[in-house]
């Protein structure tokens, strides 16, 4: 693979969306910058001799057969898929990396005249970073979209995600008509940057994934009486941020009883009612977001909170409801194509060791449907989703030449 085609693309794709003053990258997936860095990538495709194009919610595909055998068109395809949109002010790596890598497999293969039995596609995908809710390219590749979810969704400002598909030259009903069948995908690949601190703690270049966190999101809801923060005695109050920070304070516990190594429970959003400094809060809204590589210790964990938040209500005479905005199963890896990456780790030598992702990403959408396999690569600091993202250039070009690798083997296969 060659590192420095690498660099130059993705500098070149970085500047899509750039903010001089911060630094950062603002590309939301179905904007026009969003757009026009999607049309980027299709001429990149285009000019390796790809079919390329968009599909029904912006996906861009380019797809490499090679004119010899004459049958491998029929075969099933090795898809290379990350995200081209970004959050706001945030890094040039997060999820370009992978798509990048795989524009430069396709040119490896052609370089080399490797002679592959099926065809590679590379895939850009769409809004995986939540405009709208997140991952709607993946979704839609594996049919997990419905007219219902793609009418009614919205993004924080209210902008419909209907008018958004719209406006970039879709309609609902083509982004229905973007799944893939899944008897046509040999195995789905992704390289991406870790955004975690682990890879570095353990001074390791490449992370080997083997699957993903399940993760549930809650609202919550505590509801006392707002009163007169001076003239209202501390034991006869119905303070609802209290029941917040009471539970705040029971997270460690709740993970060490319930939970397991992997067990994350993060209160990410809190707004209080009325807000006014001199008022004893009479509402307290707050998200809860729960991840666990097992379904049962979520399951667990989740019961635990429960039990907790009415043991807090009680506690505090307060009034306790939460709605689960959304619930997503563990996702597990293919033994055999995790198994596999792991021998070509091995193999060349590089700096790696196997690992769970905590973070959702495109390819955990096609766990259940097709092989599956994730590579990481080293994050400086941990930092992600800002404009200090950063991973060193040789710790990319290993998860590249290992996805490289891996993907040309199963190129290679003969059915």
């Amino acid at each position: 693979m060659n590192i420095d085609r690498i660099e130059r693309d993705l500098y070149e794709l970085a500047k899509f969306g750039f903010n001089e003053q911060d630094k950062g990258i603002y590309r939301q997936g179905l904007t026009e910058v969003d757009m026009q860095a999607r049309r980027w990538l299709l001429a990149k495709f285009t000019a390796l001799g790809m079919q390329a194009h968009l599909d029904g919610v912006g996906n861009v595909c380019g797809r490499y057969v090679p004119s010899k055998p004459r049958n491998v068109a029929e075969q099933p395809a090795v898809l290379i898929g990350s995200h081209l949109d970004s959050v706001p002010a945030g890094g040039m790596f997060d999820g370009t990396l992978g798509v990048i890598a795989g524009l430069e497999v396709v040119r490896v293969i052609q370089e080399q005249n490797i002679p592959i039995n099926r065809p590679i596609e590379i895939i850009g995908t769409s809004e995986e970073e939540g405009r709208f809710g997140g991952m709607l390219g993946a979704q839609a590749l594996t049919g997990n979209l419905t007219l219902e979810w793609l009418e009614s969704a919205q993004d924080p400002s209210g902008e419909r995600l209907k008018d958004a598909l719209e406006a970039c030259g879709f309609d609902l009903q083509q982004a229905l008509h973007a799944k893939r069948d899944p008897k046509t995908i040999r195995a789905f690949l992704e390289l991406h940057i870790e955004q975690g601190p682990v890879l570095e703690l353990e001074r390791q270049a490449v992370g080997v994934v083997d699957g993903i966190s399940g993760v549930f999101k809650w609202l919550i809801k505590f509801v006392g009486k707002a009163d007169h923060a001076g003239t209202a005695p501390m034991h006869m109050r119905s303070d609802a941020f209290m029941g917040v920070a009471d539970f705040a304070h029971e997270l460690s516990r709740i993970i060490d009883e319930d939970g397991s190594e992997y067990t994350r429970l993060t209160i990410g959003r809190v707004e209080l009612k009325p807000g006014f400094a001199h008022t004893i809060p009479g509402e307290a809204h707050f998200t809860l977001v729960g991840r666990d590589m097992d379904h049962a210790v979520m399951k667990a964990v989740a019961d635990a909170c429960n039990k907790v938040l009415s043991s807090i209500a009680r506690k505090h005479n307060l009034k306790f409801a939460y709605e689960q905005l959304s619930w997503l199963e563990p996702r597990h890896f293919s033994d055999d194509l995790v198994s596999h990456v792991l021998r070509n780790a091995k193999a060349a030598n590089l700096d790696f060791i196997k690992m769970p992702s905590g973070a959702g990403h495109d390819c955990q959408f096609f766990a259940d449907l097709v092989p599956t396999a994730l590579i990481f690569v080293k994050s400086v600091g941990g930092i992600s989703h800002a404009p200090d993202e950063w991973s060193h250039w040789d710790d990319i070009e290993q998860g590249a030449n290992l996805l490289a690798q891996t993907a040309i083997e199963l190129c290679l296969e003969a059915d």
